[in-house]
């Protein structure tokens, strides 16, 4: 801590010295696209701090510039990139102009998270798919989970049937093996994990980078099914919006979200504020008429900004805040206090995160600092339980003590990143970064009417080398190691990785290897209660758990065939995940209160392959498809039993073998648009714990291993805007249908003695809706 301190007075002292050293070397000039100048444009010279954005008629200005030679950047979304080569001279000013041309579909994006750098996509070893907030709005995505859906290899999962936590599965891993990064930073700790994929608004994202496999190691080794980095609005230019949606919910429950965002920038173009809003309210919905719901009631606040300050040349300052409020609640009686209820679980977070980056770039701009805070505080309390029949010896103590709980997490991470180039490295470039972070992360999770309590502190510093070197204009090879020291793992543990890409005319190959592991902790799923059978089900980890080690291969081929009128490309990936050691959840008694116990034990190894193949196509900036499949295998070497009273399987549960998504948009005019999408659900093995007696209700007796039906949601959205331009102001008016065919479960069970976790398929049933939005124009 006295280092990164004692840096950043250096920093401060650095920034006065520049701050004296004028240039007087400036540039200025206009932005055009189709004879009209454009406004807000990013104009900034490359690989450096100095940037500004276009006025409101489409000019620049550039002030004290380094002096040499440099590419200035012009860019702006929906336009491709316009790099030129100038020299800047000290006491010369100079006029630049550009042209830009509409870009119809993002297959070239600057992303960071593949190699924590600033690369194009085509130039990035690891495959890293995009995706950008305005496609979340198009394709009606209110939460980070909805839209996730919505990008190959990925599928989102609703896993209780009473309280309805989802989890992603990456390559046809569990949730657990996912790194979710906010801003690239890990804050989302394995609690968060259990909720805040539905906690998180869409209207606070800028863009979601993915990266499928374990191909982004350096954000932590237990990033084997892949990496999602959420990155939130920063400011381009001045501006607000809000909007409002009203659903309806297969005819019988509401649910009413209002989103409110504004951003703010500085005259100079140095500092600005983006600030988000949302509001949720939705009622609980019962689709089989049991009383019980299948989707909770919600209410949702949240709040937060994301900021940036540029101090001095070639510094820059971030910092970013939200606050998540929700409560849920699932079951029955909601006029009732949740322990009078016959069945019900009932959860309220209030979850704050946040994070502060400070860097510079230095050495004539061949190197870069990067000091890193962050962290997120969870407070919970919760309430899981059955009440008892009023004859039976226990309804009594349930009234005296039901089975309330709270529960504290804390998480926090500290770093520094050193970037540096060398521009001529055997004859190619290698930009090499090495870093060091720490994180801790506790919680306390407690229900003292079931004796039951979760005090787990996880401590890891992981160190970090890579080197990303460009061997010919043709050839990548992207190397890279972490070593980390886990306090749940005895030994020093090194995760290297390996990357190669070969790029020609629109094509690129790849391939990659990378090792990781997962400490022998509690998990986002095995913090979760579960009813079955008339009593509680929980997650145990066995006294000798060991951890998890991962080896994955992956190589694809990228074709993108770009002309006047259309583009079109497609993605092909093969990947190959070996566990060692895996972990495997196997029934294993119960506990002195009655309550059943599934034990997190090591069970061999298993492995996960497939192919995911991606197809995206733009016809004359009129129709846009872009398209996902997944054809996979996840089996263990050894059967594993998951209930004690019928035959284990070697397959993975909750694992379709067949998935992908597609979403078509149609923008005729300005202001029109419609987008159809799709969601596709494979077949697959899910658990259905009995009840062990005839209840009248038609649940199951005995255990059972069931095969579920396969799923084809269908969605559709209509919008039309209104261009008050004079004023200003635009206004869009849309409405659609989600899950338009009504594809949804049709055989939960029924009763308070139901088996919460036998739900699969669509998240929601048939749900139309209509909403109006007012933005800045």
């Amino acid at each position: 801590m006295k280092y990164i301190v004692s840096l950043i007075i250096l920093t401060l002292l650095t920034n006065l010295t520049l701050q004296a050293q004028k240039t007087d070397a400036n540039i200025f000039g206009d932005v055009r696209a189709d004879n009209e100048h454009l406004p807000f444009v990013s104009v900034y010279l490359k690989d450096t701090q100095h940037g500004t954005m276009t006025d409101l008629s489409g000019h620049y200005l550039l002030t004290n510039l380094p002096e040499g030679q440099h590419t200035l950047v012009a860019s702006l979304m929906g336009y491709k990139p316009v790099e030129k080569t100038v020299t800047i001279v000290a006491g010369q000013s100079q006029e630049i102009n550009f042209v830009l041309k509409e870009q119809v579909m993002s297959l070239d994006d600057i992303v960071i998270t593949g190699t924590k750098t600033f690369k194009r996509k085509t130039e990035s070893a690891v495959v890293v798919n995009v995706l950008e907030g305005q496609k979340l709005e198009q394709l009606q995505a209110g939460t980070l989970s909805e839209g996730l859906a919505f990008q190959p290899g990925l599928r989102m999962e609703t896993d209780c049937q009473t309280c309805n936590y989802t989890q992603l599965r990456m390559n046809g891993l569990g949730g657990a093996y996912s790194q979710i990064l906010i801003n690239s930073r890990p804050v989302f700790s394995p609690l968060t994990g259990l909720y805040g994929l539905e906690q998180i608004p869409t209207n606070m994202i800028e863009r979601i980078e993915i990266v499928r496999g374990g191909g982004s190691a350096l954000y932590g080794a237990g990033a084997v099914g892949g990496t999602v980095n959420v990155i939130t609005k920063v400011p381009e230019s001045s501006s607000f919006s809000a909007s409002t949606t009203q659903s309806l919910i297969n005819g019988d429950a509401n649910d009413s979200q209002v989103f409110a965002n504004a951003g703010i920038l500085s005259d100079r173009k140095n500092a600005g504020l983006t600030l988000f809003a949302t509001n949720r309210t939705r009622e609980s919905y019962d689709h089989n008429g049991d009383g019980f719901s299948e989707l909770p009631k919600l209410k949702n606040n949240s709040f937060g900004f994301t900021s940036f300050l540029l101090p001095a040349p070639n510094h820059k300052l971030e910092a970013s805040f939200s606050s998540l409020y929700e409560y849920r609640r699932g079951g029955d009686r909601e006029d009732l206090p949740a322990y009078l209820a016959e069945q019900t679980e009932e959860r309220t977070h209030n979850v704050l995160m946040g994070g502060l980056d400070y860097s510079f770039s230095f050495n004539d701009n061949l190197s870069s600092l990067d000091v890193y805070v962050a962290g997120q505080k969870t407070d919970r309390d919760h309430y899981t339980g059955i009440k008892p029949e009023t004859d039976d010896p226990g309804y009594q103590q349930h009234l005296e003590n039901p089975p309330y709980g709270l529960t504290e997490n804390e998480t926090y991470m500290g770093g520094v990143q050193l970037n540096h180039l060398l521009s001529n490295f055997f004859g190619g470039k290698n930009n090499l970064t090495f870093g060091s972070e720490y994180n801790y992360d506790m919680v306390v999770d407690e229900i003292k009417a079931y004796d039951y309590l979760l005090d787990q502190t996880t401590r890891n510093f992981g160190a970090y080398f890579q080197s990303d070197w460009e061997l010919a204009q043709k050839w990548n090879l992207l190397t890279g190691v972490r070593a980390d020291k886990h306090n749940m793992v005895d030994r020093l543990i090194m995760s290297p990785r390996v990357s190669l890409l070969y790029k020609q005319n629109g094509m690129q190959l790849r391939g990659s290897w990378s090792t990781g592991f997962r400490a022998p902790q509690a998990f986002d799923s095995d913090m979760h209660i579960a009813f079955a059978g008339g009593g509680i089900q929980r997650i145990r980890l066995a006294d000798d758990l060991e951890e998890e080690r991962s080896q994955s291969w992956s190589a694809s081929i990228n074709y993108d065939k770009p002309t006047e009128r259309y583009i079109w490309g497609l993605t092909l990936e093969g990947f190959h995940t070996t566990l060692f050691d895996a972990f495997i959840l196997e029934e294993n008694g119960t506990d002195g209160q009655g309550n059943a116990i599934l034990e997190k034990r090591n069970g061999g190894n298993s492995t996960v392959k497939g192919i995911t193949l991606e197809a995206r196509a733009n016809y004359n900036k009129l129709w846009q498809l872009e398209a996902g499949y997944t054809l996979q295998s996840s089996q263990y070497d050894n059967a594993v039993q998951w209930s004690e009273r019928i035959e284990g399987t070697k397959d993975y549960l909750r694992t379709p073998e067949q998935y992908g998504y597609y979403t078509l948009t149609y923008n005729p005019v300005w202001g029109i648009k419609a987008a159809l999408s799709g969601i596709y659900t494979g077949t697959m093995l899910i658990p259905h714990f009995g009840t062990g007696e005839n209840d009248g209700t038609g649940n199951p007796v005995n255990d059972e291993l069931m095969r579920s039906d396969a799923f084809m949601e269908t969605n559709i959205k209509l919008s039309y805007a209104l261009d008050w331009r004079y004023v200003g102001v635009g206004v869009e008016l849309f409405g659609g249908v989600q899950n338009l065919f009504n594809a949804y479960q049709d055989d939960f069970d029924k009763g308070k003695n139901r088996d919460s976790n036998y739900v699969y398929g669509p998240s929601r049933p048939r749900t139309i809706y209509f909403g109006l939005k007012l933005m800045s124009l």
